[in-house]
């Protein structure tokens, strides 16, 4: 097979791994940057370009779209799945995963559990919100946000309306949620391929920090899930439309709840605490799944 990877670095652990498995396993790989990329859009032939040539056709697409390029990175995609190329995930399903508040509101018409969570646009409801979420201390997260950047914890109701005020007086979309102090700053990332949790791993938030990213200097270990944990996983995952993502669970008293679904999920944290090969698990995957124009949102937008 022949396969693209859509990554701005090739250098990244993530995109080399991906390179590294799929050589192993005979595919041709190919690292493309994704904002280097232009399509010549047509009825008849659509194509991407890429440094001044048509690009070949790749059986396979491997996108790992950083947030802050999301718009574009998914209109490639989108170009590929027109050509009829196999998305490991596809364009629409990243856009939807990339919208926190969309994401929400899918978990939680499918029963999926979350925490209490309230959005508002206008600074008058600031404090029914807060209210809704159970009180403070609650979270308060922009909707931009990655890695943990943009997530405030307020221990206190005046903490939570001064941050909520100064966030929509710059015009910042945020969510409110209830924070789960049980969780112990740690949370679990469930990976998941396919349908099924590969691999998981418990990070627990450095001392003084209740964020658990790994980039904030969370540390890493292997977690055995229980059963509700792993159906939550692959439940938010179908719920998302991601056949591959990494899907961020918290235990709560009332069982487990999900605060984020990943749509390009870093591997060397969950290689590296866990001891899997979970890039060669992806390329599995891509090897049973991909045929030609099988993007179910193909035409649809």
């Amino acid at each position: 097979m022949r396969i693209a990877i859509l990554s701005r670095n090739p250098r990244l652990y993530s995109t080399s791994r991906l390179v590294e498995a799929g050589i192993a396993k005979g595919h041709e790989v190919d690292v493309i940057d994704t904002m280097h990329c232009y399509m010549d859009i047509t009825s008849a032939r659509p194509s991407v370009r890429y440094k001044g040539k048509k690009l070949p056709h790749y059986d396979a697409v491997i996108p790992r779209i950083g947030a802050s390029v999301t718009f574009y990175g998914t209109s490639v995609v989108r170009q590929f799945e027109m050509m009829g190329t196999y998305s490991l995930n596809e364009s629409v399903a990243i856009s939807r995963s990339r919208d926190k508040l969309r994401s929400l509101q899918l978990l939680s018409r499918k029963g999926i559990g979350m925490p209490r969570t309230g959005f508002a646009h206008h600074p008058d409801k600031i404090d029914d919100v807060i209210k809704t979420v159970g009180g403070a201390p609650v979270v308060i997260k922009l909707l931009e946000g990655t890695q943990g950047i943009g997530v405030v914890l307020a221990d206190t109701h005046k903490a939570a309306e001064s941050i909520i005020e100064a966030f929509m007086g710059l015009n910042a979309s945020i969510l409110v949620q209830e924070f789960i102090k049980e969780a112990g700053g740690c949370d679990i990332r469930c990976f998941v391929v396919g349908g099924k949790v590969v691999a998981a791993m418990k990070r627990q938030a450095a001392p003084g920090e209740f964020r658990s990213n790994l980039h904030r200097g969370g540390q890493a270990s292997l977690v055995r899930l229980s059963p509700a944990e792993r159906k939550t996983a692959v439940d938010a995952a179908k719920t998302m439309g991601l056949n591959c993502c990494g899907v961020d669970i918290l235990r709560s008293n009332n069982g487990p709840v999900v605060m984020e679904v990943n749509s390009s999920p870093g591997l060397e944290g969950i290689e590296k605490a866990t001891n899997k090969d979970v890039a060669g698990m992806i390329i599995d995957f891509i090897e049973k799944s991909a045929e030609p124009f099988k993007t179910k949102t193909r035409g649809k937008g």
